[in-house]
């Protein structure tokens, strides 16, 4: 059973701050990249659980995927069966 995915404000906020920098040096690439980390988003919807735990957190809940160099960061609800991306972060940045 699929997982229903939610973007968080925060999240969005993210996206629309990478694209906007991509853009100053090519439009194009960086609305292709923006869509590109909202499909790695929404691909948690089959195997949420896919993601390492984010190592500076340690809360045991907090999960990542890397889509190259920015980090999807988010937690898994199992009863709910709920993906909530909680932010979009530059790999070279800490949490």
């Amino acid at each position: 059973m699929e997982f229903k995915v939610i973007i968080s404000p925060r999240a969005i906020q993210d996206i629309g701050q990478i694209v906007r920098y991509i853009s100053f040096d090519d439009p194009t690439a960086a609305q292709r990249f923006g869509y590109a980390l909202i499909d790695e988003a929404l691909s948690l919807s089959t195997l949420p659980d896919r993601g390492r735990l984010v190592p500076e957190l340690s809360d045991g809940i907090t999960r990542e995927i890397i889509h190259h160099p920015y980090r999807i960061v988010y937690r898994v609800n199992h009863e709910k069966k709920c993906v909530s991306v909680s932010r979009f972060w530059h790999g070279a940045r800490l949490l």
